[in-house]
């Protein structure tokens, strides 16, 4: 049995470790800077400030971890700092100065003694037992789309941001709000965020947002993806935040829909499907061998352990590449890809071969069926991942070119159609329901001719990243053309589609566009069928095509069901939350 994932109180205790793990070498580090600082008075103008951070980040961190007496001792140490002729505005007489020097060399000598016990197996047993019997206040887990994101937003000026909450909340991201730096840290020791977004300026200091991010990123291991957002765009603002490693800097006052489409970009990767591969074996434990390996390294495997069923498999499971064991005893795996090859669905799928064969005229002969590569057993981890990542995601980026359309990302018209046609194919085998959505921007035209073609790709991509972001992966969701773009949601009733994407048009229509110094917003309409009311891909279109244009006649902006089961057969409008023009 795999060992369970790492608890939270796991996860706080190997972020103590690691944290008593730097101290002794932070410490050296800053005990030099200090014996340095009094060798001038320019000196300790210079590293003032550098030891001011270090007391005051070790407040902070060693308080959150529950660092009680590291806590205090730090914050002894930024007081004495504060009584220091660099930091003070009065004179000091040589006896102060060296009462102050004293105190912060004996501090030094407190702080090391301290790391030394807690470094001892005493003192980590003791400190940790008194740790675990504290009651974390952790927060609730939420149940997450793979398409939404947890957004953490620290601004301590909250009528600044309203706006860009609303619209971060609109395209379906959990957005939490912290107006200080200090709840901020230990919201992300408890919870790690898919991004941050963080003011510069805090009453703690002119660079204390950035501060707290390189902490953080220092603490974690990892570097947090962050953006700034700041009511200062002066240099030294600028280079605190490209120190702590933030990916964007905006400056106040923001248009909330730059910064969300910088937040979706940053954020990406978590809309990337894991690699789905297909391991063909007949001996059971080598294929569970190998899959185990595929699945360590995050992809998706499903075995076959005869060749006869390989065909059923791929249908059903649409890999990104196939791993075939080359001497099977009922088919070769040159005849198993001989027989792939032959269908052209699957005659660009990447094909592996696995075996002991070291033969190398004997492999280049088996590779005559037009497989991509041949691995010799016993194959280590790192070799069998790399060579099943690199072919599959090619092939990734091929399909992509193929069937994206280039502006959105979205499926293509040809892409969609083929898709849907497919999945009701397999509707009618399982006896599933779906529900088809046609949209179509309102008034479409006349933002083309009023703020320009830009302003309109910027609508259009923003309805795009709308549906992405807020419906489900296993959605179709494609651009059928110009302006218009068509959803099947798979397993769903046409009421239920209704109310998804009336939720969707509320939303997008709060959203503002900006073109120029002008600002304005848009609506979209829809029209919905259903399956298996409507047995087939032309039909559904044709039955939410009749359901678009009478929510077009109607007044627009709103969501139309073509019910066919209705008495008279006709289109009726989505109630409640219509809203009209």
């Amino acid at each position: 049995m795999s060992p369970s994932a790492p608890t939270l109180q796991q996860k706080l205790n190997q972020l103590r470790q690691r944290f008593i793990e730097q101290l002794p070498a932070r410490l050296q580090k800053t005990v030099t800077k200090w014996q340095q600082s009094r060798l001038s008075t320019e000196a300790e103008s210079r590293l003032a400030p550098e030891l001011h951070r270090f007391f005051h980040s070790l407040k902070g961190t060693g308080r959150s971890l529950g660092f009680e007496r590291i806590a205090m001792l730090a914050d002894q140490g930024e007081e004495l700092l504060k009584a220091t002729p660099a930091s003070a505005s009065h004179a000091f007489d040589d006896q102060a100065i060296n009462d102050i020097n004293s105190l912060i060399s004996e501090l030094f000598q407190q702080l090391s003694e301290e790391i030394e016990y807690l470094q001892s197996l005493h003192g980590q047993q003791s400190v940790l037992a008194s740790l675990n019997s504290v009651e974390f206040s952790s927060v609730a887990p939420q149940t997450r789309s793979k398409r939404q994101r947890l957004i953490y937003l620290c601004d301590d000026e909250p009528d600044q941001v309203d706006q860009l909450l609303h619209h971060l909340r609109c395209f379906g991201h959990e957005v939490v709000h912290f107006e200080d730096t200090e709840s901020f840290f230990n919201a992300v020791i408890t919870r790690r965020p898919d991004a941050v977004i963080m003011d510069v300026q805090f009453p703690q200091g002119n660079t204390a947002g950035t501060e707290t991010l390189t902490s953080l990123n220092k603490l974690i291991g990892e570097r947090l993806p962050s953006i700034v957002l700041s009511s200062y765009g002066d240099f030294y603002s600028r280079l605190s935040a490209v120190r702590a490693g933030c990916n964007g800097y905006f400056t106040k006052p923001i248009k909330p829909l730059d910064l969300m489409l910088a937040i979706d970009e940053l954020t990406s990767p978590l809309d990337e499907e894991p690699l789905r591969v297909l391991v063909v074996d007949d001996e059971p434990d080598a294929a569970s061998y190998h899959s185990l390996m595929l699945e360590e390294a995050g992809m998706i495997v499903q075995q076959v352990h005869h060749p006869a069923d390989a065909l059923s498999a791929l249908d059903r499971f649409s890999p990104d590449l196939l791993l075939i064991d080359m001497y099977m005893p009922v088919c070769s795996g040159e005849e198993l890809a001989t027989i792939i090859r032959q269908q052209s669905a699957h005659i660009g799928l990447p094909i592996i071969y696995l075996s002991s064969e070291t033969d190398s005229q004997k492999q280049l002969l088996a590779m005559t069926a037009g497989v991509e590569a041949f691995i010799t057993k016993p194959v280590t981890p790192d070799e069998l991942v790399s060579a099943v990542r690199l072919r599959a995601e090619r092939l990734h980026l091929l399909r992509s070119l193929m069937t994206q359309d280039s502006m959105t990302g979205l499926y293509n018209h040809s892409t969609t159609t083929d898709l849907i046609g497919k999945t009701l194919a397999q509707a009618y085998r399982e006896g599933s329901q779906h529900a088809m959505a046609m949209l179509d921007i309102d008034h479409f035209k006349t933002v083309n001719d009023t703020y320009g073609h830009l302003a309109g790709d910027q609508v259009i991509i923003t309805l795009a990243r709308l549906l992405k972001t807020r419906l489900r992966i296993s959605d179709i969701i494609g651009r059928y053309g110009g302006e218009e773009f068509v959803v099947l949601l798979k397993g769903v009733t046409a009421k239920r589609a209704a109310e998804l994407i009336d939720e969707l048009r509320h939303d997008f229509e709060q959203v503002d566009f900006h073109a120029g110094g002008e600002r304005f917003r848009c609506t979209f309409s829809a029209g919905i069928s259903s399956f298996p009311n409507q047995p087939s891909t032309e039909a559904l279109r044709l039955s939410a095509d009749q359901a678009l244009y009478l929510a077009k006649r109607q007044g627009r902006n709103q969501v139309v069901i073509n019910n066919e089961n209705d008495a008279k057969g006709k289109a009726q409008p989505k109630q409640p939350g219509v809203k009209k023009q």
